[in-house]
């Protein structure tokens, strides 16, 4: 396989070493093969090792099937994808409530199997949303690009914002959540507040709408544990409403939506940024009208 990517936003000035060693994070081994074999262009051309990069370069790198070893799962159905972005590097896909991102079992169909089906080959989770959350959601299209995506997710450079419905009317405009968290120690499938051996977690969370008994609520993660919209908000006796987990009466499907994501395109350096809709939360936000 090759990529051609061109340089439109200038990278830090830097050398096609620098460039796939620290930005497009390429494996020792490949790269030293990517070298020998003469498998870097730059405007069509090979290249010495430190040439430099310029803005308005077109960078190509070119692959053999024993650099990037394909993964084979089985395949969905495309019709359950719908596209809020797509390029030759990266999907992001809304997600309907009620669907895992992916399957536990080599054999199990998932959103991930949808996904790939739509695509025509094998894609790669960079995040995942819990099965009854719905919303935007990311995809790697190829090996190359998934260790940089997730160095983005890592580094809190894919900025996920979720709308919830919750129980109640919070006491101000904003607040931050910062308990860690920790795994349940007699229910495997949750997660709780845990000051002992919890780890750092931080939400922020932003009134949108307030209504007799309940909150429409925009929250911001900086980390991705586990269930951590969910638990910092039942342990403040603000769950959200629907979830079969942490509300005492759950009703209906979880009230939670990922409604936007942005990203810079690690390889254009271009701002990318969508919005997801869901009927069924819009539905549940009319009936308290």
């Amino acid at each position: 396989m090759s990529f051609t990517v061109t340089i439109q936003n200038p990278y830090p000035k830097t050398t096609v070493k620098q460039l796939l060693e620290e930005y497009f994070l390429i494996p020792r081994k490949i790269r030293h093969f990517l070298r020998i074999k003469k498998h870097v262009l730059i405007n069509g051309a090979p290249i010495n090792w430190q040439t430099s990069v310029d803005l308005g370069d077109q960078i190509t790198l070119i692959f053999d099937s024993e650099d990037y070893p394909q993964k084979e799962i089985p395949f969905g159905d495309p019709r359950q994808v719908e596209t809020l972005y797509e390029d030759e590097h990266l999907i992001i896909v809304n997600k309907p409530e009620g669907m895992k991102t992916h399957g536990n079992e080599p054999t199990e169909i998932a959103l991930l199997n949808h996904v790939s089906a739509f695509v025509g080959k094998t894609c790669y989770v960079v995040h995942r949303l819990d099965m009854e959350t719905s919303g935007a959601i990311l995809f790697a299209k190829n090996p190359f690009i998934l260790p940089i995506l997730n160095r983005l997710l890592e580094n809190k450079a894919i900025k996920r914002q979720y709308w919830a419905l919750v129980e109640g009317q919070l006491p101000q405009k904003t607040v931050t959540y910062n308990k860690p968290i920790g795994r349940h120690r007699h229910d495997r499938r949750k997660r709780v507040v845990d000051h002992r051996n919890g780890q750092i977690a931080l939400t922020h969370v932003t009134v949108l709408k307030q209504f007799k008994q309940a909150s429409l609520i925009n929250c911001q993660l900086e980390t991705g544990r586990t269930h951590q919209i969910r638990v910092h908000l039942s342990h403040d006796h603000h769950p959200i409403i629907g979830d079969p987990l942490y509300h005492s009466k759950p009703k209906g499907r979880l009230l939670l939506h990922a409604h936007k994501l942005s990203i810079t395109h690690p390889l254009t350096l271009q701002p990318i940024t969508v919005q997801a809709k869901s009927q069924s939360f819009d539905a549940a936000l009319s009936a308290l009208k």
